[in-house]
Formats: structure tokens, C-alpha cells, sequence
């Protein structure tokens, strides 16, 4: 994939294109084309940049058009005039919102059309441009909802698109929102500004507002802490994966669990065993309902399942129709 003819680079510096490299080469094998979500904000914008230096004529960005607001085209051409421009292919891809949360609705959309992006353009992995305010944004504001580990873990640097197998990685995690925006400005270039990232009635809009006048707070730290909590999750699924083959069985109508772990292990395991005989991920609140009983040696119910203690452990099973 070399740059189109007449194209024109924007040089960076050598220090922050090796920096980008060392942090990319962990996450990805470097093998077919890398593809980059670019909105054309601040973040992506650098991203692009970024990795079109760190591996020329591998990269091809996409632009999800989700028509929210009149500049969203205008953005996505901006965006597709500048790939021009640096001989990296892009697609827009148009976008229509099913009806309820507008952010939720919007991810997964964004999501589900960049995916389909992927598998016609046979790019191996999806980057995008996710930073360390980010992870320190979402911790808090997972902190702030009681969430457990697995919330606050953040996002992580490499996992994949949603809803698919499909490889997703984060390699800006280490960077922070200003020194994206710099680089963008000594680039030359002009920005799009999203005013939702200013509208209070979005949670992390204000949050981020917060969070500029509290100067004392360290980002990368918390930034840290997310990574951090990311480590201790996955050796919490690491620990349920043992529990689940050491302590549930099958049963003629059901599952049986004979619990040796904490807690925490345990949740997880119920969780595995409700969304296997249900087809339906439980919510954690009604996760820590269900336990509560049945250590309480309390029948339960949750979903279409039905959970009694036996004297040997808990048995789970669907519970019986009901005549009409």
C-alpha cells in the first residue's frame, strides 16, 4: 500500500514516531494492514499521524459518519481529504442510530459498521486512539457508580472489537489528551470539535471539567491504577476458569456448584453458569443478589433460572413453564 501519487507527508519527529513503534509492537504482530478509527478530533487526528509515520503504506483509516450533527459530514470529509493528502486509503462509513441511549447506540453502531470496514478491506486489527485522560476518566467515573474490578480496569490496551473476534488495540494509552492535541497543532492542522465533549449532561463532560481544575490529581497515576486493575482482573477470570472446572458439574436438569473460592471468584462463576443455562450475561448487582441467598442457604431466582442450595453446594436449573 504505498503513499498515492503527489502525496504529501507531515514529517514528525523521529523521538515520538519510535515512541509510538515501542508502544504498538506489543500489541500487534505488525503483519497486514493496521486499520485506525479517525473521527477527526484532537485524538485521532494524531493517531493517524502517528502511525502513518511509524509504518508507511500499512495503515487505512475509516471515519464513522453517525449524522448526530450537520459538521459530522464535513468532519468526515476533512478526515478523508487529509488521508488523501498522506496516501493512507479511507472510508467514511454512514451510520443510522437505533433508538435509546444516544452514546450507547452510537458505540455500537460505531463498532458494528468499522467491523464490517475491517473484513472488506481485510485489515488485521482496528487501532484507536484512546489515551491515558481517557483511562483516568473512566476510572473515576466507575469509581463514582461502585463498580467492581472489572470496571475499573478501563479499557484495555489490546482486546477485540466488540460483538466480534476481531483484534482491537490501544496504543496511545500511555499519552496524554495535551500531547495528542500538540501534535496535531505542529502538524499544521485544524482539529474538529465535538461540542458534546462540553455538554453537562453527559457525565464525562463534566467530569473532564473537573478534573482541568484539579491540577493536584496525577493522570498518568491513575492512568496506572486502571492498568493496574486490568491485571487483577484477568487473573480473577484466570482463578473462576479453575474454580468452574474444579467445582461445577453437570446435573440432569442443570449445574451444580460446590464453592471453595472468595467472593469475588465466585461471582464470576455464577456469572459463567447463569449466562450458560439462560443465554443471558447478568447484571453484577443482580450477580451479588443471587450469592447473598444462597449463601444464606435461601432458594433464588434470576432470569428464567431457578438456584437452590443443596447440601453438597448450589444447584441451578430453568425453572418450570408456567401453564397458561
Amino acid at each position: 500500500m504505498p503513499p498515492a501519487p503527489g502525496s504529501s507527508a507531515i514529517e514528525l519527529s523521529a523521538s515520538l514516531t519510535a515512541r509510538f513503534a515501542a508502544d504498538l509492537a506489543p500489541l500487534w504482530a505488525g503483519e497486514g494492514t493496521l486499520g485506525l478509527a479517525v473521527s477527526g478530533g484532537p485524538d485521532s487526528l494524531a493517531l493517524l499521524l502517528l502511525a502513518n509515520a511509524a509504518l508507511p503504506g500499512q495503515v487505512a483509516a475509516a471515519t464513522v459518519d453517525h449524522g448526530l450533527r450537520p459538521a459530522n459530514a464535513e468532519e468526515a470529509a476533512m478526515v478523508a481529504a487529509l488521508c488523501q493528502r498522506l496516501g493512507v486509503p479511507h472510508a467514511t462509513l454512514p451510520v443510522t442510530l437505533a433508538e435509546g441511549n444516544v452514546q450507547a447506540e452510537a458505540r455500537a453502531a460505531r463498532y458494528a459498521a468499522l467491523a464490517t470496514w475491517m473484513g472488506g478491506q481485510d485489515v488485521a486489527a482496528l487501532a484507536t486512539a484512546h489515551h491515558a485522560d481517557d483511562q483516568a476518566e473512566t476510572l473515576l467515573l466507575r469509581l463514582n457508580r461502585g463498580s467492581g474490578v472489572a470496571g475499573l480496569a478501563g479499557v484495555r490496551a489490546r482486546g477485540q472489537v466488540p460483538g466480534t473476534r476481531l483484534p482491537l488495540v490501544r496504543p496511545l494509552l500511555g499519552l496524554r489528551r495535551a500531547e495528542l492535541a500538540g501534535i496535531v497543532t505542529a502538524a499544521g492542522l485544524t482539529a474538529a470539535d465535538d461540542p458534546s465533549n462540553r455538554d453537562d449532561r453527559f457525565d464525562r463532560a463534566r467530569l473532564r471539567k473537573a478534573l482541568a481544575g484539579a491540577d493536584w490529581l496525577d493522570i498518568p497515576a491513575l492512568a496506572a491504577s486502571a492498568a493496574h486493575l486490568a491485571d487483577a482482573d484477568a487473573a480473577l477470570d484466570w482463578a473462576a476458569l479453575r474454580e468452574w472446572q474444579d467445582c461445577v458439574t453437570r446435573a440432569p436438569l442443570g449445574l451444580v456448584y460446590r464453592p471453595q473460592a472468595p467472593r469475588a471468584i465466585a461471582l464470576r462463576v455464577l456469572s459463567r453458569i447463569v449466562t450458560e443455562l439462560d443465554g443471558e450475561t447478568p447484571r453484577g448487582s443482580a450477580m451479588a443478589r443471587l450469592f447473598e441467598s444462597l449463601v444464606a442457604r435461601q432458594p433464588a431466582s434470576i432470569g428464567n433460572l431457578v438456584a437452590r442450595p443443596l447440601p453438597e453446594g448450589w444447584s441451578f436449573s430453568r425453572a418450570p413453564k408456567r401453564r397458561t
